[in-house]
């Protein structure tokens, strides 16, 4: 599967495995040998999946895993560290990191946290800015605020996950049965109606004429494509 790593490691030989196994099944992988450089370059979120190591000069592991988060960058984070105190893996989860695997490891067990991270989280190209703005239109994912010509528009939670889902997924075609399974959470219901319903209210609320949808498109016979 492939995918951009980023390993934040300062023990030379173990970047050096680390690059050398990942690399060999196809991964794309920098590598940053301390804190404050491995935040710089995982800040504008071009990575799938980072690797971080709890103990690095300058700042470190958990430092950095707390202000990537903050800045809401959204890529797997899988922390690694030679401490086994169950405290340490709850302070790292808690500060946002995905996973958690104790040194000395397998590369082996290695790949496949990696492999099932990325199952998990969308690719790093797909990740969108915070705010985003297309047409009059601006959404504050965040703080779940959507405004229009810079006044409020009032969304419901579903309208707002909808509207989220067709953002992150924007120029793709999205079945009725996709949606219902991501934003309402269940595969099968006896009529897909109340995604066309929703539909029809995000288009009242945000396009310019929802006679005629700029933004929210019908793609007949296969569902919606949203082309903000």
């Amino acid at each position: 599967m492939p995918g951009r790593i980023l390993v934040v490691e300062d023990e030379p030989g173990l970047v050096l495995a680390l690059t050398d196994r990942l690399g060999s099944v196809g991964y794309d992988v920098d590598c940053a040998t301390n804190g404050e450089d491995g935040l710089e370059r995982a800040g504008d979120g071009a990575y799938d999946v980072i690797i971080l190591d709890v103990m690095l000069p300058r700042k470190d592991g958990f430092e950095v895993c707390r202000d990537l988060r903050q800045r809401g960058v959204k890529s797997a984070i899988l922390m690694l560290t030679a401490r086994d105190r169950t405290s340490d893996k709850v302070v790292g989860l808690k500060l946002g990191a995905d996973d958690y695997l104790t040194k000395p490891f397998e590369a082996a067990e290695l790949l496949a946290r990696v492999e099932a991270l990325l199952r998990r989280v969308p690719p790093a190209e797909s990740q969108t800015p915070d705010p985003y703005a297309f047409g009059n239109i601006e959404i504050k994912f965040r703080s779940a605020e959507v405004s229009k010509d810079g006044e409020p528009v009032k969304l419901s939670a579903r309208e707002f996950k909808l509207l989220k889902h067709f953002v992150e997924h924007r120029g793709d075609v999205l079945s009725r049965d996709e949606l219902l399974d991501a934003v309402w959470g269940y595969n099968f219901i006896p009529s897909t109606r109340t995604v066309d319903v929703h539909v029809a209210w995000l288009r009242q609320k945000l396009e310019p004429d929802p006679r005629q949808p700029q933004f929210i498109l019908t793609v007949h016979g296969l569902g919606y494509r949203f082309v903000g």
